[in-house]
C-alpha cells in the first residue's frame, strides 16, 4: 500500500496535503467506495459475533445480524447525500455540528464521536487478540499490542486514499476466505460437505440441546425469541456506531459527488452477504461439527465465554479444515481487524486535527503542520487503545459485551445528529441535550434491569439480553421525547445552511508548490482534488445532482429497509415456520450466490472503474524502468519557507527557473 501511494505520487500527480490526507480529494468513485464501506463495516464482529449468534440461536441468528446491520448502511446514504449538499467542504461531520450550533454542541457531539470510535476500536482489538491467542498462543495483551503495528504506517504515508486501497485488498480477501469456508461445509468436507447433511446434524443437535424460545426447540426456524431481543439490540447499537463514526463521514466526505449515493448502496448490499453466509456456514458448522471428534472442544460443547468471545468461526474452520482452516481464520480476522481499524485512525486524526486543534488550539495552523499533527494523533490513539483494550481483557469484558453496550452508551445522539443534516428547526438546545439525557436514561435503564433480574451487578449479569434490551432502545428513542420538547419550548431554529456551506478547506497551496519543484508538476491545476483544479461549472453541476439524488436516496433506502426488516423476515418469524431440508438448501444457495453478486459489486467493478488509472500507472512504471519516460516540464513556482513553532506560515516567494526533471 505504500508503494500504491508513492506511485500515485509520481504518476498520477497525487500530492499528500492535509486535504488529500483526511478526503482523497473528494474524487473517490463508487466502487472503491462500496469496497471501503464493506470493509469498514466488516469487523471482527461481524465475522465472529455473527456466527456466536448462529451458535446460540440457529438460523435466525445471522440473518438478524446481517439485516439488523445493513439497514443503518443504506440509510446512511442519504445523510451522505445531505453532507455533501449542506457542507460540501466539511472535513468531519463535526465541522458542521459546530457551524450550526456553536462550541458548546460542537464539544458534546465530539465526545460521543470519540466514545463510537474507542468503543469500535475496542472491539477490533479485543475480538482480534481473542482468535490470535486462541490459534497461535501469542497472548492478548501482545496482540493487542501488534495488531495495529503495520494499520498505523500504512495509515500516516498515505492517509484516507491508503484506507480505500488497502480495503478494496482487504474486502477481496475476506470475500475467497468465506467462499472457502461456505464450499468446503457445503460440498467438500467428509463430515459434512452438504446442506442436507448438514441440516441433519442440526435436527440432531436440537435434540440434544433445543434452544429455549425457539419454535420447537430447533436451530432452523427464525422463530427465535432470544434472537429478536438480539436483533433490536443489534439494529439499535449500529445506528450509533455508523451515524456518529466519523470514519463513515469520511467516505461520504471522500466520496465524489455523483459516487456516493450508488457507492453506499452497493456497499450495503454487498456487506449483508457477508455475515450472513459466514455464520449461517461456520456457526451452523460448529453445531454439526462440535458432537464430532475432530471438534476442539470435543466432547463437551463449546464455554459460554468462548462464544461471547468470538472464538466459534476458528472452533469450527479447525473442526473443518484442520490447520489450514487455523491459518485462514488467522488471516480473516487480520484482516477484518487492520481494514477496520485504519478506518477508525482516519476518523479519530480527523477530529483531533481539525475539530480539536484547528478549531481551539491554533486556528491559524497551516497545512503541513496539521499533517503532522494527523500522524501524531495515530500513533498516540493507536498506543491509548491497545492498553485499554488489555485493560478491558484483564477485566474480563469481551467482544461480545462491548458489541451489546454499544448502542447503550452512544445512541442517544444519532437521532441529533441525523436532524442536524435534515431538520432546520432543531435548535442547539434540543442538539446538545438531548444526548446527555438520554445517555443518563439509558444507563439508568439498563442497570436497574440487570439490578432487577439478577441482584448483583456482574460482568454476566450487565451483559445479558434484557438489561442490554433495556439500555439501547432507551439510548435510541428517548430523544424522540427531548428533541421536540426541547425545540419548541426554546424555539425553533429555522437554520438557513449558509454557515455550513461556508466551511472551507485547508490552504495547502505550499504543499502543492513544494512538491511540484521536486516532482516536476508546476501547474497546481494538475494536482487531483486541487482547489485549482475546480471550476464553477463543476461545482454548480455536483449541486444540482446531489439535489436530484437526494430524493431518490430518500425512497431508495425506506424500500430497502422495510425489504429487510419486515418483508423478508417476518413471514417467516410469525409463522414459526421450521425449515424443510430443501427450504434449507436453497437458503443455503441464495447466500452463497448473494456472495457472488457481492464480489462483482466490490471485487470486480472497482477494477473495471479504476482501469485507466491502472493502465497509466503500469505504462509509466515499465517506461521508468526502462528510462523512456520523459519529464514533465516545469514552470514558474512558489516557494515557501517552513511554518514557525505554532505552524503558521511564514510566506517568502522566490522564482524558480522553468527548467526539465
Amino acid at each position: 500500500m505504500i508503494g500504491t501511494t508513492w506511485a500515485l505520487k509520481r504518476y498520477h500527480n497525487e500530492v499528500q496535503t492535509s486535504e488529500a490526507f483526511s478526503t482523497a480529494g473528494r474524487t473517490v468513485k463508487s466502487g472503491l467506495v462500496a469496497s471501503a464501506v464493506v470493509s469498514s463495516w466488516t469487523w471482527a464482529a461481524t465475522l465472529l459475533q455473527s456466527s456466536s449468534v448462529a451458535y446460540n440461536y440457529g438460523v435466525s441468528g445471522p440473518f438478524w445480524y446481517a439485516s439488523g446491520a445493513t439497514v443503518q448502511i443504506i440509510l446512511f446514504a442519504t445523510l451522505a447525500i445531505e453532507l455533501k449538499r449542506r457542507a460540501p467542504n466539511a472535513h468531519t461531520f463535526l465541522e458542521t455540528v459546530r457551524a450550526r450550533y456553536g462550541k458548546f454542541t460542537h464539544i458534546v457531539f465530539l465526545v460521543f464521536g470519540l466514545m463510537t470510535n474507542i468503543l469500535v476500536t475496542a472491539m477490533l482489538l479485543t475480538g482480534g487478540s481473542a482468535v490470535v491467542e486462541s490459534l497461535t498462543g501469542v497472548p492478548t495483551a501482545a496482540a493487542c499490542f501488534l495488531l495495529p503495528v503495520g494499520v498505523v504506517l500504512y495509515t500516516m504515508f498515505g492517509g484516507i486514499k491508503a484506507t480505500f486501497l488497502t480495503d478494496y485488498v482487504h474486502t477481496v480477501v475476506i470475500l475467497i476466505i468465506i467462499f472457502l469456508f461456505a464450499f468446503t461445509a457445503y460440498a467438500t468436507n467428509n463430515i459434512i460437505g452438504s446442506p442436507g447433511r448438514v441440516y441433519d446434524l442440526l435436527v440432531e443437535a436440537a435434540k440434544a440441546h433445543p434452544v429455549e424460545g425457539n419454535t420447537d426447540g430447533s436451530y432452523l426456524t427464525m422463530h427465535s425469541k432470544e434472537g429478536a431481543i438480539f436483533f433490536v439490540i443489534n439494529i439499535v447499537g449500529n445506528f450509533g456506531t455508523v451515524f456518529l463514526d466519523n470514519g463513515y463521514y469520511n467516505k461520504a466526505i471522500a466520496a465524489s459527488p455523483i459516487h456516493a449515493l450508488p457507492g453506499y448502496v452497493m456497499g450495503g448490499l454487498s456487506w449483508f452477504a457477508i455475515p450472513w453466509l459466514c455464520a449461517t456456514t461456520m456457526g451452523l458448522a460448529a453445531l454439526a461439527l462440535e458432537s464430532k471428534p475432530v471438534f476442539p472442544t470435543y466432547p463437551s460443547r463449546i464455554p459460554a465465554s468462548e462464544v461471547s468471545a468470538g472464538l466459534v468461526l476458528p472452533h469450527a474452520a479447525t473442526a473443518m479444515l484442520g490447520k489450514g482452516g487455523a491459518s485462514a481464520t488467522l488471516l480473516l480476522i487480520f484482516m477484518a481487524v487492520t481494514s477496520a481499524s485504519s478506518a477508525e485512525l482516519i476518523a479519530v486524526s480527523s477530529i483531533f486535527t481539525y475539530d480539536i486543534y484547528q478549531t481551539y488550539i491554533n486556528p491559524k495552523a497551516s497545512g503541513p503542520f496539521l499533517i503532522r499533527m494527523s500522524h501524531a494523533t495515530c500513533v498516540v490513539y493507536s498506543v491509548f487503545m491497545a492498553a485499554f483494550s488489555t485493560g478491558l481483557y484483564y477485566g474480563g469484558v469481551s467482544m461480545g459485551y462491548l458489541y451489546l453496550l454499544m448502542g447503550t452508551i452512544i445512541s442517544s445522539a444519532v437521532i441529533p445528529a441525523a436532524l442536524t443534516l435534515t431538520w432546520k428547526d432543531q435548535n442547539w438546545i434540543a442538539a446538545a441535550a438531548s444526548p446527555i439525557l438520554g445517555l443518563v436514561c439509558s444507563l439508568i435503564a439498563w442497570l436497574t434491569t440487570a439490578k432487577s433480574q439478577c441482584g448483583v451487578l456482574s460482568v454476566e449479569c450487565t451483559g445479558s439480553n434484557y438489561p442490554m434490551l433495556a439500555g439501547n432502545v432507551t439510548a435510541l428513542l428517548s430523544p424522540i421525547v427531548f428533541v421536540p420538547v426541547l425545540t419548541f419550548a426554546f424555539g425553533r431554529q429555522k437554520y438557513d445552511w449558509v454557515s455550513m456551506k461556508m466551511i472551507s478547506r485547508v490552504d495547502d497551496s505550499e504543499i502543492i508548490r513544494r512538491t511540484s519543484v521536486a516532482s516536476g508538476t508546476a501547474d497546481p491545476e494538475l494536482v487531483p482534488g486541487s482547489e485549482a483544479a475546480r471550476s464553477q461549472a463543476t461545482e454548480d453541476a455536483e449541486v444540482a445532482h446531489l439535489n436530484k439524488v437526494a430524493k431518490i436516496a430518500r425512497g431508495l433506502t425506506v424500500f430497502m429497509t422495510v425489504a429487510l426488516l419486515v418483508l423478508w423476515p417476518m413471514p417467516l418469524y410469525g409463522s414459526k415456520y421450521v425449515f424443510s431440508k430443501k427450504f434449507f438448501t436453497g437458503w443455503v444457495v441464495v447466500g452463497i450466490l448473494w456472495l457472488f453478486c457481492s464480489t462483482f459489486m466490490v471485487g470486480i467493478f472497482p477494477l473495471w472503474q479504476g482501469r485507466k488509472t491502472v493502465a497509466h500507472t503500469i505504462k509509466s512504471m515499465v517506461l521508468d524502468l526502462t528510462g523512456k519516460r520523459k519529464p514533465t516540464l516545469q514552470g514558474r513556482v512558489q516557494e515557501v519557507s517552513d511554518e514557525d513553532d505554532n505552524g503558521r506560515v511564514m510566506a517568502e516567494e522566490k522564482v524558480t527557473a522553468g527548467k526539465s526533471g
